[in-house]
């Protein structure tokens, strides 16, 4: 029998997600026949950790599945065993880029990673805290559904179970690395305001994330684009095409992905900086590995506290991050593109320190474009006003240590990424602390 890891990182009240994804994997464990390890790696307060697990004891007590649901003290003890055990140097550095003080999207995921590892998984499936699943026909559309129909399988193999196949002949062998769907609803970075506000600011502030080297043309297709997802269009039927994957069109609360992948390449564990976690969707499809886009695509919601007092000054600052960190991460993924099938070796597993060498090199870019990014949103958002131009306002003062974190987290990224193989070589001989829900 198969081992997965259905994993929901969250660091806010998410009872009622708990009890959904819990859904999901009984449906995984019913009609596919897996062993569903759930897994909650849980960062919110002691009275909301409480609420979580008397949701996460809830659940029916069903044959092939088993709930973990851990805090921050039994995460740290499990990270810090397998730091010891991989004899890595600076083992207090990689406790903080694994387990950081701050919000670190890419942090939470290599938790999981690691994780699924130590239980043996095969496949990580990562949902998030503030979405939820579509209905059809009054029952729940879980995406795991074409997640475990292919994920893993010789792409040849895996044609039967898609609507659509755009597989390459070279391509056959490989195995389908990357399932992943989108999200209906709002976008998946609050921003939508901005294009209310000022349609033309909407545009000069989400054109900061394009490489600065495309046209005008190719910035107004990625800004028309962004951050969209699968629109506003209802689940109704199935569709699903193997091939190279339009990672646009994944969102990480809606992704599986092999071991094969998570198992070499970490995410990077930049903290306040959404969007860190998509890299390996860039490493699936440059490297040529076969994935699988669907649409049982996922609801999008906002919690309420990003958009008001401290929660917008978070949120903006997290977004700033987000666009300082393409500065680092596009001459990556420029150079995986152009590298291509060679990313792979004869087995079809990542060339790690292909990747290694041009994170480390990246992280020695020149600033000058980060200086231009915050230049054009402190005009940007002065512009538009109001809580905005207050946030312009608050930025100022911390552009050089917004410039130096991010160039700080490409660098930690390189130390994670060397670090990487140790580590889950360690994960696979230390067990999961005792206690939770298990």
């Amino acid at each position: 029998m198969s081992r997965i890891c259905l994993a929901l990182p969250t660091n806010r009240a998410c009872a009622a997600t708990i009890s959904a994804v819990g859904e999901e994997a009984a449906y995984a464990a019913e009609q596919f026949g897996v062993e569903v390890h759930l897994l909650i790696l849980d960062s919110s307060d002691e009275p909301t950790f409480a609420v979580h697990a008397k949701a996460a004891a809830a659940l029916p007590d069903l044959p092939g599945v088993t709930v973990h649901h851990l805090d921050e003290t039994r995460q740290r003890t499990f990270l810090r065993e397998v730091i010891h055990r991989s004899h890595t140097p600076e083992p207090d550095t990689l406790l903080d880029l694994m387990l950081p003080d701050a919000v670190s999207y890419g942090a939470c995921t290599n938790r999981a990673f690691l994780l699924a590892t130590a239980l043996g998984c095969t496949s990580v499936h990562r949902r998030d805290s503030d979405s939820a699943y579509q209905l059809h026909n009054g029952e729940p559309v879980f995406p795991i559904h074409h997640e475990l129909l292919s994920l893993g399988k010789r792409a040849a193999d895996a044609v039967a179970g898609v609507t659509r196949s755009t597989l390459e002949p070279a391509d056959a062998e490989k195995p389908v690395s990357l399932v992943g769907g989108s999200f209906v609803g709002e976008l998946s970075v609050d921003v939508a305001e901005i294009r209310e506000l000022d349609p033309a600011l909407y545009y000069d502030v989400v054109s900061l994330w394009a490489p600065p080297i495309w046209t005008d043309e190719q910035k107004k297709e990625l800004v028309d684009d962004s951050f969209t997802g699968g629109g506003t269009e209802p689940f109704t039927a199935d569709e699903a095409v193997l091939g190279a994957p339009d990672i646009h069109r994944v969102d990480m609360c809606n992704v599986g992905l092999d071991h094969q992948v998570y198992e070499r390449v970490p995410l990077p564990p930049a903290t306040d900086t959404i969007g860190s976690d998509y890299f390996l969707l860039h490493v699936v499809l440059d490297s040529t590995l076969p994935g699988v886009v669907h649409n049982r695509n996922i609801v999008n919601y906002y919690t309420p506290g990003r958009r008001t007092g401290h929660g917008f000054t978070a949120y903006q600052e997290r977004f700033t991050k987000f666009l300082l960190s393409m500065l680092y991460l596009h001459p990556v993924y420029g150079e995986m593109m152009v590298t291509g099938a060679a990313l792979l070796d004869e087995q079809h597993h990542v060339r790690v320190d292909v990747i290694l060498d041009s994170v480390r090199r990246s992280a020695a870019w020149d600033r000058a474009e980060n200086v231009r990014r915050l230049d054009v949103l402190d005009r940007s958002y002065r512009q538009l006003g109001g809580k905005y131009a207050e946030f312009a306002e608050h930025l100022a003062p911390r552009r050089e240590r917004l410039l130096d974190e991010a160039q700080a987290d490409a660098e930690s990224f390189a130390r994670l990424i060397e670090a990487w193989g140790p580590l889950v070589e360690a994960a696979r001989h230390v067990g999961i602390p005792s206690g939770g829900s298990e």
